[in-house]
């Protein structure tokens, strides 16, 4: 396996993939992979300096740490968003895609199976299947919701780039197995559901009343490699051309 070594991790998901059947999948994918390519594209994102792992439903990309963060955060928040729109308002509501995109960043080693492995990657996926997350889009009428890791967030977002807003983000914190941790969602903070066995416990206030907004989720998952990609040489990333997906 080889050493770790740091990169931006940049994940998409396809809301509600499961129900879709085999030839609508199909489309979301071929749709999901021009939304991939246009916003690497749109971000400045070489070939040589992203790599990329099929997740079926989702696309991962590992980006080179040479590549602009803020120029990735505002490509999220404009150009992704519009290429969705272009797409979608061309099908019926039935078929439109929609997106959760989580943007993070940290250490991720490449297994001599070309299996991404490292704890920041599961980090970055568990914010990506996260209850927030999840119930952020669909409280939305967009097309997609941005999640970016508490390091992305101080170390770029809230500095205000050029194009990124800060204040357009709210801190909401996800619970894990290792305890909890803080991501950073965009757009306007909706109600959450409080769970079950708050509402249940002592104190807790009585059935119709008006609560205070919970943001912890509870999300499961042991720590796992994920397969895919290629490896050049030294984590040297290039885009798999079209030929090569499945």
């Amino acid at each position: 396996m080889s050493d770790p070594v740091y990169r931006t991790i940049l994940l998409f998901d396809i809301e509600q993939f499961g129900s879709r059947d085999d030839v609508e999948q199909a489309y979301l994918r071929r749709i999901l992979y021009d939304v991939v390519d246009a916003t690497l594209v749109d971000a400045d994102v070489d070939e040589t300096a992203a790599l990329r792992a099929d997740r079926g439903d989702s696309v991962m990309a590992l980006i080179d740490t040479q590549v602009s963060v803020p120029a990735l955060v505002k490509t999220l928040l404009t150009e992704t968003p519009s290429l969705l729109h272009s797409k979608n308002r061309l099908l019926a509501d039935s078929a439109r895609m929609r997106l959760r995109i989580v943007l993070s960043g940290g250490y991720v080693a490449v297994d001599e199976l070309d299996g991404w492995v490292g704890s920041d990657l599961n980090h970055a996926v568990r914010l990506l299947n996260a209850d927030p997350l999840r119930d952020a889009l669909k409280q939305r009428d967009g097309d997609s919701v941005l999640c970016v890791s508490d390091g992305v967030y101080n170390g770029v977002v809230r500095h205000g780039p050029l194009g990124v807003r800060p204040e357009d983000f709210h801190r909401v914190t996800v619970e894990t197995k290792e305890g909890p941790t803080v991501a950073w969602l965009h757009g306007a903070q909706g109600p959450t559901r409080v769970r079950a066995a708050e509402a249940g416990s002592a104190g807790s206030p009585a059935a119709g009343a008006d609560t205070a907004q919970v943001n912890h989720t509870s999300v499961a998952g042991d720590q796992y490699g994920v397969s895919g990609g290629t490896v050049h040489g030294d984590l040297h990333f290039g885009l798999p051309g079209r030929d090569g997906r499945r």
